[in-house]
């Protein structure tokens, strides 16, 4: 298990890390989120010993890390840093063998990880030649190839189309299914949510949320409602109850973000009142949602 306690790290003036903590354990796969500068990357830094602390735990299985442990762990930067005038195949063995790969192991776990990323056609070619998604597609190889047991990636799925966001994700989770430990961050909220079943939510070097996602969305105060009245024009029907903090109006349709507690029988009175009901849906926030309330309040 990876795990970061009570991080601290100042750089003059500016606190980027002020408290913030995680862990992750094997097989799982954890979402480290937050707004930027909010201290994610020098936490990630820290695990590789990049940042010296100002005070903290940064762990493996209860070992303070040091440079055998990080032989097991594979880590992929928001910048790259791999070389971009050396062939792809070439520079993955190479870090194969840093890592402590014999040089046949190396090679085929180079040939194999190139396959499942769609780049043996691009093996010999220069990694400046490659487009920028296949350039971060080798940079997961990079962090794969030597099979660690821990990923830590820093916005891995940052500037991807959608192809290569499925080509990653898929790869991700099968790691996870293996019993690796999974971290990384990203600003894409909905597919943080479909992957990962815990997050981390930091803001100015803190941490202001985390849990089991879907524990966090039915712990919520709040629920989104929407209803689709036919006959219905805006929100003139709806009635004045306590729980209505929210309201958008397209046509027919009304969006509310309400109290979980809120009187649901006196609103769909008044909307069947009105007409038919077309919709209806009331469900617990999205990570989106929460995410913004936790960092802006």
């Amino acid at each position: 298990m990876l795990e970061l306690k009570n991080l601290y790290k100042r750089y003059g003036e500016v606190r980027a890390l002020d408290g913030g903590s995680l862990s992750v354990a094997p097989g799982r796969m954890l979402g480290f989120l937050g707004p930027n500068g909010a201290g994610k990357t020098t936490a990630m830094r820290s695990v590789f010993g990049l940042v010296r602390l100002d005070s903290g735990e940064v762990t493996w299985n209860g070992v303070p890390i040091g440079p055998e442990q990080r032989l097991r762990f594979g880590y992929m930067p928001e910048q790259r840093g791999l070389y971009p005038r050396m062939k792809v195949a070439e520079q993955l063995g190479y870090f194969a063998e840093l890592h402590g790969m014999s040089r046949t192991d190396a090679a085929a776990s180079v040939a194999r990880w190139l396959a499942t990323l769609g780049l043996s056609e691009r093996s010999d070619d220069r990694l400046e030649q490659l487009s920028h998604g296949n350039q971060q597609r080798v940079q997961l190889a990079a962090a794969l190839v030597h099979d660690p047991d821990l990923l830590v990636l820093d916005e891995p799925f940052s500037g991807l189309d959608p192809v290569a966001v499925e080509t990653l994700a898929g790869s991700l989770k099968a790691e996870a299914a293996k019993g690796k430990a999974v971290v990384f961050s990203s600003h894409q909220l909905d597919l943080v949510e479909d992957l990962c079943e815990e997050v981390v939510i930091i803001n100015q070097g803190r941490n202001v949320m985390e849990g089991n996602v879907a524990g966090l969305k039915e712990s919520s105060p709040h629920r989104r409602l929407e209803i689709d009245v036919s006959g219905g024009d805006g929100a003139s029907w709806l009635p004045e109850i306590a729980g209505i903090e929210s309201k958008e109006v397209d046509g027919s349709l009304v969006r509310l973000l309400v109290s979980k507690e809120i009187d649901l029988e006196s609103i769909l009175s008044a909307a069947r009142a009105v007409g038919p009901l077309r919709h209806f849906s009331f469900e617990a926030p999205s990570l989106s949602e929460m995410f913004l309330r936790a960092v802006t309040q």
